[in-house]
């Protein structure tokens, strides 16, 4: 039985339509050549079979609040629009194509996604799920690393290598800091490239642990 039965698949979900899952795809080696990303010194070794990828991303920038919106129906700003479609350029220039993507249900994160997945057919072929429970646990504080891990371990596959979590702060910023092990600061639509290497994502994070994983990268829209 899945632990988290609120989850709401594509197929639920007007803003975006359904997507098909995708075959494995080879991972290789980071290319970076855009000076708004940030790249670690240390590299995992190459050759691994099971190299795992997961992206922790910020929702872009959303329109300043009104009274007659709750926070979680914020929609995008311009400015965020922009950002969305600047990060999914540089990810997919870059290589880091999600297979499987489980995002927060928050319009502004749902719009963000829906941005991602319009600009490149690569990231259109994830499969994605949306999380309600992303959105509330990403305000409690020590709670979002534990709970992505749950939730990652529970909707991946073993074939799958690259695995994307958008949501919110604080508790994006707090889990990329914890399974890095390094202080990770994620402005909006900033995204974290972590790497670990494990036959199962079971494995991956045990092994791991919390700051056993190597920060490939800050990803940066164009405007920062």
């Amino acid at each position: 039985m899945r632990a988290l039965s609120c989850c709401h698949s594509v197929a639920a979900c007007s803003l975006i339509p359904h997507r098909r899952k995708a075959s494995r795809r080879p991972i290789g080696s980071v290319s970076v050549s855009t000076s708004n990303t940030e790249v670690a010194d240390n590299a995992l070794p190459m050759g691994s079979a099971h190299r795992r990828r997961l992206i922790l991303l910020r929702h872009a920038e959303s329109a300043l609040p009104e009274r007659s919106l709750r926070d979680h129906d914020r929609p995008l700003s311009m400015a965020g629009r922009a950002d969305a479609l600047s990060v999914s350029r540089k990810l997919q220039k870059m290589g880091w194509i999600p297979e499987l993507i489980l995002s927060s249900d928050a319009t502004r994160t749902k719009e963000t996604l829906k941005i991602m997945l319009e600009s490149s057919k690569e990231f259109s072929e994830a499969e994605v799920h949306f999380m309600p429970s992303f959105y509330p646990i990403a305000a409690m504080d020590g709670h979002t690393a534990e709970h992505l891990q749950k939730v990652i371990c529970e909707y991946s596959r073993d074939d799958v290598l690259t695995v994307m979590c958008m949501g919110h702060n604080r508790g994006w910023e707090e889990a990329a800091s914890m399974f890095s092990g390094s202080s990770i600061e994620l402005k909006t639509c900033n995204a974290a490239l972590l790497e670990t290497i494990g036959k199962s994502w079971n494995e991956a994070f045990t092994s791991a642990g919390l700051g056993g994983w190597k920060l490939e990268g800050i990803v940066k829209p164009n405007s920062t």
